[in-house]
């Protein structure tokens, strides 16, 4: 069995093992290949039977250059860079590893809120410059510290990550609303359901935390952010394409939205001419939410199991059944 990674660096730069996978067949990696249609997708994959890969496209012209393919799998939830249906009418199942990150990302999501609040990251570079050393008061703050505590937090899609994130702003004494087209018994016991218009229209902050979908699309735009408190904080570390940018930038840089942390946006790595990067008040990391060690092993060890699972014959985790 012929496995060929495609783009294996963010997901095991050195310090994961791909040993286990190497039991299951011949293991070829590279750390990247391209995000873009490109030839050498299928130069790569070659006669191998099981490609995987991560963010690297599979397309329709890639399959049918590769005969010998057998199985997609992907080391992420997401698999909307690989033409599923079509390998579908080939006999491909495409896999992915559905639960992996739960708790890191809703993690993530408050710390993202917390840095807005409090500015940890500014003022420890302002005191390693000298700033406190040379303060004539005992105490300084260069932005507005804000208290969460009795504030509203709206949750967009209270699916596994976003009750993860409530069960986190429920310990913070904050008043939990939810918006998802799904209503869960747990979602019940850590949020009171409502409406979206009544969800942005009573938060003090909003998170997403929802799929991207035709109808999630472009959701934060500036008919609804016009709906929400002046002075609200969005965050953000699902999918970037649920915000329109420049409405975003427009209410940062006039003051209705108050700030934002964002760990997504709609093309990665982010354009030099994404609006957001000139925007007051907008904090950016690198799509790394999900990225601990832990929750990489996790990723690691479920792909591992995907694969394994596709030899013995009973492919599991399948998106295209």
């Amino acid at each position: 069995m012929k496995i060929v990674i495609l783009d294996g660096y963010t997901e095991n730069p050195g310090d994961l093992s791909w040993s286990e996978l190497e039991k299951l067949g011949e293991v070829t990696v590279y750390d990247r290949t391209s995000y873009t249609e490109n030839p050498i997708i299928a130069q790569r994959i070659g006669d191998a039977e099981i490609v995987i890969t991560n963010k690297t496209p599979i397309s329709k012209e890639t399959m049918d250059k590769c005969p010998n393919l057998k199985m997609i799998a992907f080391l992420a939830t997401g698999y909307n860079v690989a033409d599923y249906e079509y390998a579908k009418t080939k006999g491909i199942p495409v896999v992915n590893v559905p639960t992996y990150g739960t708790q890191i990302v809703g993690q993530y999501a408050v710390g993202l809120l917390l840095e807005i609040c409090s500015h940890y990251g500014h003022h420890d570079q302002t005191v390693k410059e000298g700033k406190w050393a040379d303060n004539q008061d005992w105490c300084y703050w260069d932005y507005p510290m804000i208290e969460l505590y009795g504030k509203t937090a709206g949750v967009v899609g209270l699916g596994r990550i976003g009750q993860a994130t409530a069960k986190i702003l429920n310990a913070m004494d904050m008043k939990v609303l939810a918006y998802d087209a799904f209503q869960s018994e747990a979602g019940k016991k850590l949020a009171e359901y409502v409406e979206l218009d009544e969800l942005l229209a009573k938060s003090d902050v909003i998170f997403l935390h929802c799929p991207l979908f035709p109808s999630t699309e472009g959701m934060i735009n500036k008919e609804s952010i016009a709906k929400m408190k002046d002075g609200v904080i969005i965050i953000n570390n699902s999918r970037g394409q649920l915000v329109v940018e420049q409405d975003l930038a427009d209410a940062l840089n006039c003051g209705k939205v108050y700030a934002a942390g964002l760990d997504v946006v709609s093309t990665e790595p982010i354009r030099k001419d994404n609006p957001l990067l000139g925007a007051k008040n907008c904090l950016i990391t690198p799509h790394i939410s999900w990225a601990a060690q832990a929750s990489r092993q996790r990723i690691m060890d479920i792909t591992v199991a995907n694969v394994k699972a596709f030899v013995d014959g009973a492919p599991m985790n399948v998106v295209n059944k």
